[in-house]
């Protein structure tokens, strides 16, 4: 089903942690705030990256948040204030489809 624009479509953001238990804290706090409907959390992830000019490897949890595209930049700027790294890396992104039972449950996060 393609979607439309404001509370009727799917948004998603996705950001690594340095482990589970700052990511469960920072999910909790956008759920109790509503800024989000879900948070599914992959720990034990490993992450290789350039930081700085320099090659380095993580163990990591990521991070997947459903929200809405009403919601999506305020949850992002949030989620930044909550995240223990210096500089997270955090994107988000509106979707081009979802269910409709999908898109109804994240609209209910309202404005």
């Amino acid at each position: 089903m393609s979607v439309g624009v404001g509370r009727d479509v799917a948004a998603l953001i996705w950001c690594p942690f340095p482990d589970q238990d700052s990511a469960s804290a920072a999910a909790n706090t956008l759920l109790d705030e509503r800024l989000v409907a879900c948070a599914n959390m992959i720990p034990g992830m490993v992450s290789l990256f350039e930081w700085n000019g320099e090659r380095d490897e993580a163990r990591e949890t990521g991070v997947v948040l459903k929200t809405n595209a009403v919601k999506l930049d305020r949850a992002i700027a949030r989620l930044a204030e909550l995240h223990p790294y210096e500089e997270p890396a955090i994107v988000g992104w509106r979707c081009d489809a979802a269910a409709p039972g999908t898109v109804a449950w994240l609209g209910a996060l309202g404005e």
